[in-house]
């Protein structure tokens, strides 16, 4: 009974993961007022890892760091923890650090609570279900008028107030609604709801006319394409590029188009902007930047001289790198990039096991691209798509059937054979 209840707790531990990976676009605080103060998304991680440490303690197992790639971004985390010394800034490089760490936190656990191909599926499943509420008040709010960025440029609440961080962080599930919906093994309820969340997920990438968030679009789907290698499914990227192509209105072609004439568009060159300031910190401290979070504070001493006064962020999560943690800190953060990208890729040719792994392989080429037009270091999603990855690229690996198939919440039933054989 001792070894089930600690079993139990690693499952209910998962439940409250797949909590969490719901509230990160339902975020419940935002929208009902008496759980604001609760935080809810918090409470639910916090208590995930909790409830793992204890289950990991009392079966004395060690905790997984996941190789070299993990141990790669803990140094880059310690990178931002030892930046406050020489920071521009202290107290935003504190601050960037500490929200850096919770994140890493939260890596950490998905890795050691994905443990079987079918968390991985309840995982993505619940990202997907999630971004529903996420598209649906971004729809709505369109639809209604309601603060409307430039006029006409839909977003929501909290992060999501953001067009561009709307739209790239709902684009991570549309590979994934893609390769569930394309899966013919998978329950009818699931293919359908994949279906709402995706066309939902791409109408309101469509809505807030976000140019990166296009271009990730586009990138996530050639990406799907190649891997898969089925013309299957060239048909349902197909019906999905064609559905844009009917349905978006004619300003989001015309504002797309615009990025060949970036000149005079006011939006492309605060990008520009943006991207000189990071060069300019770079050339005077390339070893270890400015200080982790302090490319604001930077404008105003590496910003053009003659301007409006207003200060943008890096829009680019590479140079936001170099100009806080220099050269170094960018070497860490590509070298936790690639130790999770080249491996998921190399696992993804495994035909049957590895369609779920081949849509994750999209989704973080999608999202890198859009982190070149509008990054952001601490932002979670980041973080739960390359925890995910990671896991992916692990469980194919290992030989099938090496994992067995747990329950979310596991049962007494469950312990029965391994306590026979022991009493044999």
């Amino acid at each position: 009974m001792g070894r089930t209840s600690v079993q139990s707790r690693d499952g209910w531990a998962f439940a409250l993961l797949l909590s969490f990976l719901v509230c990160i676009y339902v975020i419940p605080g935002e929208w009902i007022p008496w759980l604001a103060r609760w935080r809810v998304a918090v409470l639910t991680s916090a208590a995930a890892t909790g409830l793992l440490l204890l289950g990991r303690l009392r079966r004395r197992e060690r905790f997984l760091v996941d190789g070299g790639r993990g141990v790669t971004l803990l140094v880059f985390c310690g990178m931002t923890f030892a930046s406050i010394s020489w920071s521009l800034y202290p107290a935003a490089s504190h601050f960037t650090a500490t929200e850096l760490l919770k994140w890493v936190i939260l890596y950490m656990t998905i890795v050691n609570l994905v443990t079987t191909e079918r968390r991985m599926l309840w995982a993505c499943l619940a990202l997907i279900l999630g971004s529903i509420v996420t598209t649906h008040g971004v729809i709505g709010w369109h639809r209604a008028g309601v603060d409307l960025v430039e006029g006409y440029r839909a977003r929501w609440l909290g992060v999501y107030a953001d067009p561009n961080r709307m739209a790239m962080s709902v684009g991570i599930v549309v590979p994934l609604a893609l390769a569930i919906t394309a899966r013919r093994q998978n329950p009818r309820w699931m293919r359908l709801a994949c279906v709402v969340a995706g066309v939902m997920a791409v109408t309101a990438m469509v809505l807030s006319y976000s140019r990166g968030g296009f271009l990730g679009l586009v990138a996530a789907g050639v990406t799907w394409l190649v891997l898969e290698r089925r013309p299957g499914r060239i048909v349902l990227v197909g019906l999905v590029a064609v559905g844009m192509l009917v349905l978006s209105p004619q300003n989001f072609w015309t504002r797309t188009q615009s990025v060949s004439s970036f000149e005079q568009d006011a939006s492309a060159m605060s990008r520009v902007e943006a991207w000189k300031v990071a060069s300019r910190t770079s050339m005077e401290h390339p070893l270890l930047g400015l200080g982790a979070g302090t490319f604001r504070y930077a404008w105003h001493l590496y910003g053009p001289e003659a301007g409006s006064g207003r200060v943008y962020a890096a829009h680019n999560i590479f140079l936001q790198v170099i100009s806080d943690l220099g050269f170094l800190g960018l070497v860490l953060f590509l070298g936790f990039i690639g130790a999770v990208l080249g491996p998921l890729m190399e696992a993804a040719r495994e035909r049957e096991r590895g369609w779920l792994a081949r849509a994750l392989a999209a989704s973080v080429v999608g999202y890198l691209v859009t982190c070149l037009f509008a990054g952001f270091l601490v932002a979670v999603h980041f973080y739960v798509l390359f925890a995910l990855a990671a896991c992916a690229e692990r469980l194919l690996r290992q030989p099938e059937g090496a994992n067995a198939v747990v329950p979310l919440v596991p049962s007494c039933e469950d312990e029965a054979p391994e306590s026979e054989a022991r009493s044999a």
